[in-house]
């Protein structure tokens, strides 16, 4: 089976080193991927995206088109009537964009509508992944997949020895915040707020992007707690990768974190209020200091959020679709 991943290459969220690490774990499934970048944003990159992929899918033969998050699958739309088309929505393509007030942009929710149309008479399958995401969709030709983690990279190491890779202090509180501040979903004025109330002066809230995927081991080994304030978030990979190593969690209740997090000791769930946010942190500190890990990579390994798992649940996906089966 040959399958052609189509996804952006040039944005800032780092969704390139996801995808990757997903059509490698296809491979070990025996599929062939393939990969298409769009390295251009804007209209008219999207245009000459459209041009060039028509090019390449004359020179290579493949069985399935698969576009990684909405706007990639526009480029891919026009050659559907060619190849089937599996689409994997990532969360405010589907749920939208936020305003720094949590609001939701209204361009942003014109483009939500729109994928769901195309999702509900147009792809030949979509894959989301959270339930509520599904039930955005509000129709059943889509799967919930989340993405997997890789667990042979991301695992419980000592955290005196990560905090000299990473070059942090061992007396330092660390507070890891796994994305791009400016990203007004992640909602980083949340973070900052909470850890200005906790008014210590040995607790240092760090941000973390623009790091090569590979290196993300380290800070997540050598940090404290792993804090998430997300406005919305589909399935997060930052808590699945601090789970496999076993760190401390305070989130804000999005996405499927709840459900992944489940009744694993040392992540909380927080509202939106930066004093019970703050609250949340103290208590995962003591929990780190008193415990030092989580059992959250056991909880994975029982969901079945390996990379590999997941990678056979996609592979049925494919196969299914190839062989116009429904997919229950």
């Amino acid at each position: 089976m040959k399958v052609l991943f189509i996804s952006s290459t040039h944005n800032k969220a780092g969704r390139g080193s996801i995808v990757r690490m997903q059509g490698e774990s296809l491979s070990r499934q025996g599929v062939e991927v393939y990969y298409f970048g769009i390295d251009r944003g804007g209209f008219a990159g999207y245009i000459s995206s459209i041009f060039q992929l028509g090019r390449s899918l004359r020179r290579n033969k493949v069985d399935i088109l698969h576009a990684h998050y909405g706007l990639s699958a526009l480029v891919a739309l026009p050659f559907k009537i060619r190849f089937p088309l599996v689409v994997s929505f990532m969360g405010d393509d589907i749920l939208g964009t936020n305003n720094e007030d949590g609001t939701i942009r209204k361009g942003s929710l014109l483009l939500a509508r729109f994928n769901v149309f195309l999702s509900k008479w147009i792809f030949t399958h979509t894959i989301v992944k959270s339930r509520q995401m599904f039930e955005k969709l509000n129709h059943r030709k889509a799967s919930i997949i989340a993405n997997g983690v890789n667990l042979t990279l991301f695992r419980p190491a000592d955290k005196a020895e990560a905090r000299a890779i990473i070059g942090e202090a061992s007396t330092t509180k660390l507070i890891l915040f796994l994305s791009d501040p400016s990203r007004v979903e992640k909602n980083y004025r949340l973070a900052e707020k909470a850890v200005l109330l906790i008014g210590d002066t040995d607790v240092k809230l760090l941000a973390v992007y623009r790091h090569e995927y590979l290196s993300l081991v380290d800070f997540y080994n050598a940090a404290d707690v792993i804090l998430l304030t997300s406005f919305h978030e589909g399935s997060p990979n930052v808590i699945k990768e601090a789970m496999a190593c076993n760190r401390p969690i305070v989130s804000t209740d999005v996405g499927d974190v709840r459900e992944i997090t489940g009744d694993t000791q040392g992540c909380w769930l927080s509202s939106f209020e930066p004093t019970d946010v703050a609250k949340k942190i103290e208590a995962a500190l003591m929990f780190a200091e008193k415990m030092k890990e989580t059992k959250g990579r056991d909880s994975i390994i029982r969901q079945g959020l390996d990379s590999d798992t997941v990678a056979v649940n996609i592979l049925s996906v494919y196969r299914s679709v190839l062989s116009g089966k429904k997919i229950n």
